[in-house]
């Protein structure tokens, strides 16, 4: 577990100057890798290049160091991440003839791109981004993983090439801060995050999930190509039972593939089904107790604790819990929101990065349950998103903008309590007669008619999801395997696995998702959707298949999501600051936001008259963002 950084000039740059900006780029991530560090420079005729990395020492602590060089130095790899499939590759790649210097996984990835070339990215199993230098055809590849697990931005300029795992390695090496990205801000005020390939900043790019790009040193130009194809899965005739045989194998073996370290691990565990499976799977996979983490809140309806307590009993392990009130993560709000480096308003970013830091005194890596929902099918969305199908169809619209009325009206909710009312609201604002549904449930910040009322007019992009429709084939989601083909875009690569990935890394703590296993993805794609969900029962098949592992009825108990009650802090210890935010003449010289609306929305939420946590904590984040990077439209 690394981070990774690059650059091309085409200005004749001395070894000295590459040296430097590629220092600037390690030192601004060694959170990400500060158990040692390596870079490398070349020189041709009309450029100059540079690679380097921190490393955080997983596998091969003794021999792993990079970058790794090909035998005859022609070519060069920088690697951050596992692939949890080498050891067969390379036993593969023994067969043929290749010899080994290190234990690494990166000089498996280097030795088999020089045996098969590019078509060896789709062989890895993992979660990567890297960047190979291939002298004999003068090209750069650099490649993300299948679900974007580690990030990668990079930018093309008149004269330069970069790339980098964080964003503040790229701007820390600029001349100037480029402008706001337009579509970077409306897609940030839809779904708490920027999906790729978009960033906050115009001209700053993310390399999508399950895609490389290739780097032409003579053409200074570039093509990016999918890793694997995309198709729209094809369902499979397959008996409940057959599959749901084939789905606990799979899940064991990702754990067990997942758990290969040379250091201690163990397990986030929140006591939903998710971690709870994994918890277990390693549990019974390594034969011994082993370390679980928790994290609770001092607000009786965000803790869960009770949950985790059962499971870490159940399965005899040496449980780790941390409860936590608001005075535990305020201090740290400013420095974990701006690690990111531009807007992201995920609420349960908090306490990631807390259990991180807290599990981090005890392991270095932690398996988690991320990306079962995905997997699964186990959002309350996905279901909802079955509900606007059959209310639609029930109720005439007109009759619904007059129950919307009349819930906005009554069901107000004064302080962060997000319960059945919240809900109600939520569901009945994100309707849709026209089955744009899912596009305004999954925008948590503010729905497509939220946000004409705070963006100013002169910014709003209302086709802003169309290049997403376009790549997914997708314009109107109406299935649960539409929903979550959306969310492998979208969601999972702009807003969980940033999520993990920028607080587990900020404490140098790996974290690593068995769920999010290619095979096992594509096998529940192939599956019928009432496998995955069976009325209200959402994970259907992954619940039965472990139901005999753990005791009666509790993988059917309900779980809140993973996050914080910011909307009360608001209210409290962030108030002054977040005035702050709403001063006219501030507005006026962002020219982001429509005035009278914004004030209206924050001061309705501080004084109680309404309850709009999400939309005014993705305000506060992308204020607090603005103001520490000195940005402008």
């Amino acid at each position: 577990m690394c981070g990774i950084n690059g650059l091309v000039s085409l200005k004749k740059a001395s070894q000295e100057e590459l040296h430097g900006k590629l220092k600037t780029m390690n030192d601004s991530i060694i959170h990400r890798g500060p158990d040692d560090d390596g870079s490398c420079t070349f020189s041709g005729d009309s450029f100059s290049l540079g690679m380097a990395m921190r490393r955080l020492s997983i596998i091969d602590l003794t021999t792993g160091k990079q970058p790794i060089q090909s035998e005859d130095g022609k070519i060069v790899i920088v690697f951050n991440g596992e692939i949890y499939n080498y050891r067969s590759l390379k036993s593969s790649l023994l067969d043929l003839g290749k010899t080994f210097n290190t234990q690494s996984d990166t000089e498996v990835i280097l030795k088999l791109y020089e045996t098969y070339g590019e078509e060896s990215f789709s062989m890895l199993d993992g979660m990567f981004a890297f960047s190979i230098y291939d002298q004999h055809k003068n090209k750069v590849f650099v490649a993300r993983d299948f679900f974007g697990e580690k990030p990668l931005y990079y930018t093309k300029m008149d004269d330069s090439f970069i790339w980098a795992s964080e964003l503040k390695s790229i701007t820390k090496v600029l001349t100037s801060k480029p402008p706001i990205s337009v579509d970077g801000l409306n897609l940030f005020f839809r779904l708490t995050y920027i999906p790729a390939p978009y960033s906050i900043y115009e001209g700053i790019h993310k390399l999508e999930a399950n895609h490389y790009m290739v780097y032409d040193l003579n053409k200074h130009d570039f093509q990016i190509k999918e890793i694997t194809p995309y198709t729209y899965p094809q369902k499979q005739n397959v008996s409940f039972d057959e599959a749901k045989k084939h789905v606990k194998e799979l899940v064991y073996e990702s754990v067990a593939s997942r758990s290969i370290s040379d250091v201690p691990l163990g397990t986030f565990l929140s006591g939903g089904v998710d971690s709870s499976i994994v918890s277990l799977c390693l549990s019974q996979h390594t034969g011994k107790k082993i370390d679980t983490f928790s994290i609770g809140f001092t607000k009786t309806s965000f803790d869960e604790t009770d949950k985790s307590r059962l499971v870490a009993k159940h399965i005899n392990s040496n449980h780790h819990e941390f409860i936590i009130g608001e005075v535990d993560l305020k201090d740290n709000i400013h420095e974990i929101l701006i690690n990111f480096d531009e807007p992201f308003s995920d609420t349960a970013a908090l306490p990631t990065e807390l259990i991180s830091r807290k599990t981090k005194e005890h392991v270095k890596v932690a398996l988690t349950g991320d990306g079962g929902d995905e997997v699964f099918g186990g959002y309350n969305k996905y279901y909802i998103g079955m509900l606007n199908r059959k209310y639609t169809r029930l109720v005439p619209e007109g009759l619904h903008r007059q129950f919307t009325r009349l819930a906005t009206s009554l069901l107000k909710d004064k302080d962060d309590s997000r319960g059945i009312r919240f809900k109600i609201r939520k569901f009945l604002n994100a309707v849709d007669y026209a089955n744009e549904f899912y596009w305004d449930i999954i925008s948590l910040n503010n729905t497509d008619n939220h946000i004409k009322e705070i963006l100013n007019p002169t910014l709003l992009n209302q086709n802003i999801f169309d290049p997403y429709k376009e790549r997914l084939g997708i314009a109107k989601p109406i299935s649960l395997t539409d929903y979550r083909l959306v969310d492998w875009v979208l969601s999972l690569e702009g807003g969980m696995l940033p999520k993990v990935d920028r607080t587990s890394m900020m404490n140098s703590l790996e974290c690593r998702a068995p769920f999010l296993n290619r095979a096992l993805w594509e096998y529940t794609n192939s599956l019928p959707e009432n496998f995955l969900m069976k009325g209200w029962n959402k994970k259907y098949i992954l619940k039965e298949a472990f139901r005999d592992q753990f005791p009666e009825n509790f993988l059917d108990r309900s779980k809140s999501g993973f996050g914080s009650p910011v909307g009360d802090w608001l209210r409290l210890s962030l108030r002054k600051e977040l005035e702050s935010y709403i001063e006219p003449k501030f507005l006026e010289e962002q020219g982001i936001f429509n005035i009278p609306q914004i004030i209206n929305l924050v001061k309705d939420h501080l004084s109680g008259k309404r309850d709009s946590t999400f939309r005014v904590w993705g305000f506060y984040c992308f204020q607090k963002w603005y103001t520490h990077n000195g940005a402008h439209l």
